[in-house]
């Protein structure tokens, strides 16, 4: 549960996103969340994000790194709102259903809207929300993929950023050639953001198969 934050903890949260570039009303929204001001990832990373360049940040979980690649996806979106914008890969099922509950909680006011794709959940029924053209995708890299074959009018040619949350776990997990199929079928020209709490030999190859020139933030 969000813990609401007094009058003057709000307007300070709210000069403290604005500062790093986000745009008054996520800034409202973030701190709607309860959020005092930005974690250290999220100084370090949202400023990046905003000016378009590649970022890996190498921070452990609960560091406040959904924020940090959320806030200027939704930013992103607000200057040119379109479907299939944005694409998140997590390690689990249970982090891509609280990946997306953040992003529709700081987007609740901008009307955005996502999809999670995850195993244990009708195909089906995703196929469904994702022909309302959703503008973030959030899903396990298995089920991406699943639905890159078999789910007729699904693409992801549009595709204007690409995020791959806890990398080190999808790498552990095996996901490495779903990650490769899904590379193949992105635009190569857009923005990526790769999350890690550490940085392995894996992880490393991954940032040099998907990232550009990227800045490096550690916390």
């Amino acid at each position: 549960m969000a813990v609401a934050l007094t009058e003057s903890e709000t307007k300070k949260a709210v000069e403290a996103f604005t500062a790093l570039g986000v745009c008054e009303e996520l800034a409202t929204a973030a701190a709607a969340l309860g959020w005092k001001g930005p974690s250290e990832i999220q100084s370090q990373s949202i400023p990046q994000a905003l000016e378009g360049k590649d970022v890996i940040g190498l921070a452990q979980t609960g560091s406040g790194k959904t924020g940090a690649f959320a806030l200027p996806i939704l930013q992103e979106l607000l200057d040119r709102p379109q479907a299939f914008f944005a694409l998140v890969l997590s390690p689990t099922r249970e982090l891509a259903i609280q990946i997306s509950e953040q992003f529709e909680a700081l987007g609740a006011g901008i009307g955005v809207k996502c999809a999670v794709l995850v195993g244990g959940i009708d195909m089906m029924a995703q196929s469904i929300s994702l022909g309302k053209r959703p503008h973030v995708i959030v899903g396990t890299p298995g089920r991406v993929v699943d639905h890159l074959t078999n789910t007729r009018g699904f693409g992801l040619k549009q595709l204007q950023v690409l995020c791959l949350d806890e990398a080190d776990r999808l790498l552990n997990l095996d996901f490495e050639q779903e990650i490769d199929q899904i590379l193949k079928v992105v635009p190569r020209d857009r923005r990526t953001q790769l999350f890690s709490a550490t940085m392995t030999s894996k992880v490393a190859k991954l940032q040099r198969a998907c990232l550009k020139n990227p800045v490096k933030v550690e916390v």
